[in-house]
């Protein structure tokens, strides 16, 4: 497809033309990714996130360069600020404020103490919502993969699409997520980050 008219259907909303460029291009970014990270569920993760971004801000977005140098750019850009924030975690790390806060992380975190309950209840419903909000292939797909364990090849047969397909309603099911929980990641992370 020409580039030129790809661009055009994604600022218009083609969700044909934007499964194209996830079926072309997410190889190669992956690859990429996994280059620099050495973890090959972050480089997807990153991935998704590069290519879930252009489909969000597809109305105002402009791409100087090609559709190609565009994404392995986005792709690069992310995986240094991802390592770059790792170093800075690392660098201001204090062992021994994890040590003194090791007991009281632990209470928090215990099963039997009414505010960990009601915060887990709580994102146990979100997730619910999350996942019921999504297209209902996204759904289907979301559901045999999560919670019936399937593999990716193994979904694609039963639904008669490519293992590509699949992908792309994982990567968009967990872009959701993502952004419908981000409060509540962001708070578990912290209490792992200080308490563990």
């Amino acid at each position: 497809m020409q580039e030129k008219l790809l661009l055009e259907k994604i600022k218009l909303g083609d969700e044909n033309a934007f499964r194209y460029v996830f079926d072309t291009h997410y190889g190669l970014l992956c690859s990429i990714a996994s280059e620099f990270l050495k973890d090959d569920f972050l480089a997807e993760t990153i991935v998704g996130d590069v290519i879930l971004y252009l489909w969000e801000k597809r109305e105002t977005i402009e791409i100087q360069s090609s559709l190609r140098a565009y994404l392995v750019r986005s792709v690069r850009n992310k995986c240094l600020n991802y390592q770059q924030l790792q170093y800075v975690v690392k660098e201001t790390r204090f062992p021994q404020h994890e040590e003194l806060l090791d007991g009281y992380g632990n209470y928090l975190l215990s099963d039997s103490q009414p505010l960990g309950t009601l915060l887990e209840k709580e994102l146990e419903n979100k997730i619910e919502h999350s996942i019921n909000n999504l297209s209902d292939e996204c759904r289907k797909v979301f559901q045999m993969s999560r919670f019936d364990n399937k593999k990716y090849e193994d979904i694609a047969a039963e639904l008669g699409v490519s293992v590509n397909t699949v992908k792309y309603h994982i990567k968009n099911a967990l872009a959701k997520l993502r952004a419908d929980l981000h409060q509540y990641i962001s708070l578990w992370a912290l209490w792992i980050y200080l308490f563990k």
